[in-house]
């Protein structure tokens, strides 16, 4: 069976995370993605990060750009946006993370490409949106999480502010426009007629600060930093064994019973600062002292067992090379080797979720820049939408 995006060919225009990103997930759908890059430099992620494998290009670049094809074109120059425009004849979806009037300036906007394609549905991911006083600002992950909030409530209390190292802000992006994206293609089937969609990293930040926006229209008071504490339940953090941190999640009251009877601390039930869940988010730095000295009695893996076993979610603090040889990970095939043309394979994560009858397959390694420029230009010559003379193009 085919994957479900079989037939339906992206146009990705857009370079470093939020776009590429949207369009992988696309592509490892089934989706037909064609990169379109500027000739000799291609997108500037193929630069960036201080190390390298084997190539010349970044792991960066290679992490997000899987199952695409690539063609190099000046989109200045009069010759390879016809190329542009005949891409676009055949095209379903067009991602751009232009700034804000760029695409504009190269004949490239949805105006004028929906004229040459009215089903086309067109994507603009930047960092503010189209419209509003701070459209014309340059948009970064960082910048993002600052003005959105996400940084103020971030780290711990008193400290230097944390950016959430996961960036939020341009992964978010690219996911509320891949969902935007597919429900414009859905919408198609009835309508006939594409649309444009307008996504950014400032309000993927917003829309994903649903519980520290909940905390502030509820209590008055903009969140505060609290570590690895919850907003919405306590405990729910990290906490000190013998041997070091781990987690702990009692969530709802019935944990936190169970936790006590694991801790052998019935008794913190009774003080009246942590008797409900309100009152304990109230006083949860003195909860945790409460409990501190009894958590420095037995080692991580004691008191994970215990409280497994009882029924409380507990678990170990795993860095990023633990985490993705854990059994579960392994089990979850979350670790794929992608073969490449300079690499030989590279590692790279898996498929965050699994389809039971079209999963997703690594169909194509990241392309080199241009690697599919000639065999693209020959189908839209093959097609009548391109003159003969086009064939060998003006990039390199």
């Amino acid at each position: 069976m085919a994957p479900p995006l079989t037939g339906i060919r992206v146009l990705d225009i857009s370079q470093v995370m939020a776009g590429p990103f949207c369009c992988m997930l696309l592509a490892d759908m089934g989706a037909d993605v064609i990169k379109i890059e500027p000739p000799g430099t291609g997108d500037s992620t193929r630069q960036s990060m201080g190390f390298r494998m084997k190539g010349e290009d970044s792991p960066g670049f290679l992490a997000l750009n899987r199952n695409k094809r690539s063609i190099a074109l000046d989109l200045k120059s009069d010759a390879d946006r016809e190329v542009l425009y005949a891409l676009v004849k055949t095209a379903d979806v067009l991602v751009e993370n232009a700034r804000p009037g760029v695409a504009g300036r190269l004949g490239m906007d949805y105006a004028t490409l929906s004229a040459i394609n009215p089903r086309l549905i067109y994507a603009s991911i930047s960092g503010f949106g189209q419209t509003g006083p701070w459209s014309q600002r340059p948009g970064f992950d960082l910048i993002a999480q600052a003005v959105s909030g996400v940084l103020s409530s971030n780290g711990l209390p008193g400290m230097e502010p944390a950016k959430n190292s996961i960036p939020v802000a341009d992964l978010g992006a690219g996911l509320f426009s891949t969902y935007a994206i597919l429900s414009a293609v859905i919408g198609r089937q009835t309508t006939g007629k594409g649309q444009y969609l307008d996504a950014s990293l400032f309000e993927a930040a917003l829309a994903l600060s649903v519980w520290e926006t909940t905390e502030l229209w509820g209590t008055g008071r903009a969140p505060e930093p609290i570590g690895s504490a919850n907003r919405m339940s306590a405990p729910y953090q990290a906490v000190a064994a013998s041997d070091g941190w781990f987690v702990i999640g009692a969530a709802n009251q019935g944990l936190w019973l169970k936790l006590l009877k694991v801790l052998g601390r019935e008794e913190l039930h009774e003080d009246a600062r942590f008797s409900t869940n309100a009152a304990r988010l109230q006083n949860r730095l003195a909860l945790i002292d409460a409990m501190a000295p009894t958590f420095l009695t037995r080692t991580r893996r004691d008191w994970i067992d215990a409280l497994l076993e009882a029924g409380v979610p507990a678990d170990l603090i795993l860095d990023y090379g633990e985490a993705v040889v854990s059994e579960q990970a392994v089990a979850r095939e979350m670790v794929k080797m992608v073969p490449h043309p300079v690499e030989g394979e590279f590692r790279a994560l898996g498929f965050p979720v699994k389809l039971s009858d079209t999963p997703q397959e690594i169909r194509l390694p990241p392309p080199l820049l241009d690697e599919h420029g000639a065999e693209l230009r020959a189908e839209l010559i093959s097609k009548g939408l391109l003159p003969e003379a086009a064939k060998t193009g003006t990039t390199p």
